[in-house]
């Protein structure tokens, strides 16, 4: 699995555990790499993690209304915990990372919701950031 890739599921093992017990996630990615220097562990440690983390953390507002205007019918409390926390990845990513590529980002959302999420979520998921990346010049 490339770096990157293991980077992006850190991130969303992060996002989601602070969405389900109503943590800052910024606060909980610093308790894990604290952790994770205390215990001498390099897993989770990928800086790219730590990036989407802030990133998202940093553009929460601007990334949830982005969500909600383009989600159609869905509004971001009604979504699956873990789709949450994967458009939220993939936003961030194709709205405000330059680095990355929109399709490598959306290719990396839909494979996560594939692999953790429902049979529908792929789809959702790839629908909902292909638009945003259509309209990113009016929302960035």
């Amino acid at each position: 699995m490339a770096a990157r890739t293991k980077a992006r599921s850190r991130a969303l093992d992060i996002l989601f555990e602070a969405d389900q017990r109503g943590l800052n996630a910024e606060a909980l990615l610093e308790e894990r790499l604290a952790d994770a220097a205390i215990s001498g562990s390099r897993a989770g440690n990928n800086p790219y993690t730590a990036e989407l983390v802030r990133g998202v953390v940093g553009k929460w507002g601007d990334i949830n209304a982005a969500l909600t205007d383009y989600s159609q019918g869905w509004t971001i409390e009604r979504m699956p915990a873990v789709d949450r926390a994967i458009l939220r990845i993939g936003a961030w990513e194709v709205l405000f990372n330059d680095d990355i590529p929109d399709a490598v980002a959306i290719s990396e959302a839909v494979a996560l919701a594939t692999e953790l999420s429902t049979d529908e979520s792929p789809t959702f998921v790839n629908g909902l950031l292909a638009r945003l990346s259509e309209v990113k010049a009016t929302i960035v």
